[in-house]
């Protein structure tokens, strides 16, 4: 069955606030406001969250040394770190400290290493230094030789995406906020004491609304605001490489940055993989997330130039995600100037993922001088995960399953997923509809043969807890059916 959050009727719907997006730093902002006592609501049009940008990252936990001093992006950012460890403690979500490195090829740019050294000093990052190339080398054996300096940041880390996201997404939902999913805004028309949200098949109306909306965040801001806003989607690409090499380096390398971000870096995950990307190519298509000969060439050519010798051979998949990218190179987060009670959240590309518990925060404070409420004095702060076989020891794992049998079939050999694993994905809140919903949660499905092997099993397993004929379960919605008639 669906969890009681995700709602579906078709009636006019009211709310106090009301976010667009449930992606990162709409899940985020969700959460914080679920403290408060005020009726809310997400709005996402596709049909799980964490389905846009926020699927499809690096999940780099940025230090904070390279966004510009004063902007909203350097302060929220190195806040953003400095909640991430006690957040993920107290919401159950995979993230690692295991710190970040940026390499410098040639003396002559020395004094580039030098500016981000002294940048990230005045916005605040603690125990940044740069290491010479013997001590680099020590650290990180598989450097390319031609590595000559690099900027160490102890506070740099990397956490998983989707765990995040869903942990944002399941404490709020706990905590009392709606979801809406399959409900993508048309159109946002101004009303008396506020907005009303004209969906395919409801209208809602909420007092304060929230536009965290991705790539087509300037597309809802210009249907309320003379000033318009224009977001360009910045195409990233990447290669995920087996577990058997994810050891390769220990920390985040990343080598200069250019006007188009961070560029091509090397970093394990915190599942145990190696990942390697991304590429950063405007386009038009807000939808333009395919892969291409060209650009994973270019991933992989890139690469190589931090690392020695890249274990190309063993890519299991690539895929490509998309980063809002607004031109006036900072976030875009506070009330529109003529629209009061319009609150953007837009621009948030890199370190986007990194600021979001921080985003959360700061969108709270707005809406609290908007529209000020009280605490909630039931609010529940805390959240566990899926619990899985894989991390457990011996005895762990055979207490787990003498309470529930599943967990001793294995559905997913490559990351040792269980049918328990996945039955709890499917029904705790927010639960998992399709294939894809379960990857994220449980990742079955993510390892070597991709999918390959349990597929079929997992359809079959939705399809049974959710009630449905095997021909209505999808990959990620839509028409994504796997079988037809």
């Amino acid at each position: 069955m669906v969890a009681d959050c995700v709602m579906r009727e078709r009636t006019m719907k009211k709310y106090d606030v009301i976010i667009i997006g449930a992606g990162v730093s709409g899940s985020a902002i969700a959460r914080e406001l679920s403290a408060y006592d005020r009726k809310v609501a997400v709005l996402e049009r596709a049909s799980d969250i964490c389905e846009g940008t926020s699927k499809a990252n690096s999940g780099i936990v940025h230090a904070g040394y390279d966004a510009e001093p004063g902007t909203k992006k350097a302060a929220l950012n190195v806040r953003g770190n400095a909640l991430m460890e006690k957040l993920s403690e107290q919401l159950d979500f995979p993230f690692r400290r295991n710190g970040s490195l940026v390499l410098c090829f040639d003396g002559k740019d020395r004094g580039r290493l030098q500016e981000l050294l002294e940048k990230g000093r005045e916005n605040g990052v603690e125990g940044l230094r740069i290491l010479e190339k013997d001590e680099l080398l020590k650290l990180e054996p598989r450097l390319s030789d031609k590595a000559a300096a690099a900027l160490y940041a102890p506070s740099g880390g990397i956490v998983c995406p989707f765990g995040l996201t869903a942990a944002l997404a399941e404490n709020a939902c706990v905590n009392g906020v709606e979801f809406h999913l399959n409900t993508e805004v048309k159109a946002v028309e101004r009303a008396e004491e506020g907005y009303r949200l004209v969906t395919e098949n409801e209208v809602f109306f909420g007092r304060v609304v929230i536009n965290a909306a991705g790539v087509y965040a300037d597309e809802l801001h210009n249907m309320v605001s003379a000033k318009k806003l224009h977001i360009t989607p910045r195409k990233g690409e990447y290669c995920l490489f087996d577990k058997t090499v994810g050891d390769y380096v220990s920390h985040t390398v990343f080598q200069l940055p250019t006007e188009y971000g961070k560029g091509v870096l090397v970093t394990p995950t915190v599942h145990g993989n190696l990942l390697v990307g991304p590429t950063a190519v405007d386009i038009e298509e807000k939808e333009g997330v395919n892969t291409t000969a060209a650009g994973l060439r270019d991933v992989l050519a890139k690469g190589a130039l931090s690392i020695h010798v890249l274990p190309a051979g063993k890519v299991i998949t690539s895929f490509a995600g998309l980063r809002a990218h607004e031109a006036g190179g900072d976030f875009v987060i506070g009330e529109a100037e003529d629209a009061k009670g319009f609150i953007d959240v837009a621009g948030i590309e890199s370190p986007g993922l990194t600021c979001a518990p921080a985003i959360g925060e700061y969108v709270a404070e707005i809406v609290q001088a908007i529209m000020p409420a009280g605490k909630k004095p039931e609010f529940v702060a805390e959240r566990k995960g899926i619990a899985g076989i894989a991390g457990m020891d011996h005895k762990e794992r055979k207490e787990r399953i003498r309470e529930n049998p599943a967990y001793a079939n294995v559905i997913c050999r490559c990351e040792l997923v269980t049918e328990g694993e996945i039955m709890d994905a499917i029904h705790r809140p927010l639960g998992a509809t399709t294939l894809d919903g379960v990857k994220r949660r449980t990742r079955a499905g993510m390892g070597r043969c991709q999918a390959g092997f349990c597929a079929a099993k997992t359809v079959e397993i939705l399809a049974r807890e959710l009630g449905k004929d095997i021909g209505e379960i999808t990959k990620a919605g839509g028409e994504s059916t796997f079988l037809s008639y």
